[in-house]
């Protein structure tokens, strides 16, 4: 017979750690019981809590005003674009996810690797046109060995970047999560020769132990040939 919750002190969830859950999985689902932005996520119909980190990174830059095209790369469970039809409701979405995402209305979704060859191009074909929004959530499998973990997420940013280069409208802007410390500077001076602002941002609903940060990179400045260089 499985057992309920426990409410510890200061009316917090308790698990009891079951046979076959290892501690850290323990600890896992503890704090997902006891996260208020879990709770909020429930509460509002959001498929996800990170739904509140866009939230909030568009309520301090607020690129998605008057978008009328998003691109979602790691779509997946698909809190994003939730929030991105709630605040820019006539934009074309389209996304793009290597896990299976439940539909979403007035979201075009692909399922496939990003980084497949083929990815840009079905994305562009599906999107129709520019993009005013690249939004990135994607993140690398980790080994656990830190510079290796590193390298392949600034990979997944520099590839999203390429990408955003070549889609978005001028005035367009770039999102991308990134690890502790920031994008390196190569990437930041890359990002700022195509952008006019480029700045790194932790907001609220990231978890303070977490390591992930946000580069935000607004006011892309178009471009000069027909290269796709800026």
């Amino acid at each position: 017979m499985s057992r309920s919750p426990r409410s510890g002190r200061a009316g917090k969830e308790r698990v009891k750690t079951a046979r076959r859950r290892s501690a850290s999985s323990t600890r896992w689902l503890q704090r997902q019981l006891n996260d208020p932005y879990v709770k909020k996520a429930k509460a509002e119909g959001y498929r996800s809590r990170a739904a509140y980190k866009l939230i909030e990174l568009d309520d301090r830059f607020e690129f998605l005003k008057g978008a009328k095209g998003v691109v979602d790369l790691g779509i997946a469970p698909g809190g994003w674009a939730q929030v991105v039809r709630q605040r820019a409701p006539k934009a074309g979405v389209v996304g793009i996810d290597l896990l299976e995402t439940d539909p979403i209305d007035g979201v075009t979704i692909l399922q496939m690797d990003f980084m497949d060859d083929a990815a840009p191009k079905l994305l562009k074909d599906a999107l129709g046109g520019e993009a005013d929004v690249v939004l990135s959530d994607m993140a690398a499998n980790t080994v656990g060995h830190k510079q290796t973990d590193h390298l392949r997420t600034m990979g997944l940013i520099e590839a999203g970047l390429e990408f955003a280069t070549e889609i978005l409208a001028p005035g367009g802007t770039y999102v991308a999560k990134v690890l502790a410390g920031g994008a390196d500077n190569n990437l930041v001076a890359q990002m700022r020769r195509h952008f006019a602002s480029v700045k790194h941002a932790k907001p609220p609903a990231s978890r303070k132990g977490s390591s992930e940060w946000y580069v935000v990179a607004q006011g892309f400045k178009g471009h000069r040939d027909g290269t796709g260089e800026a």
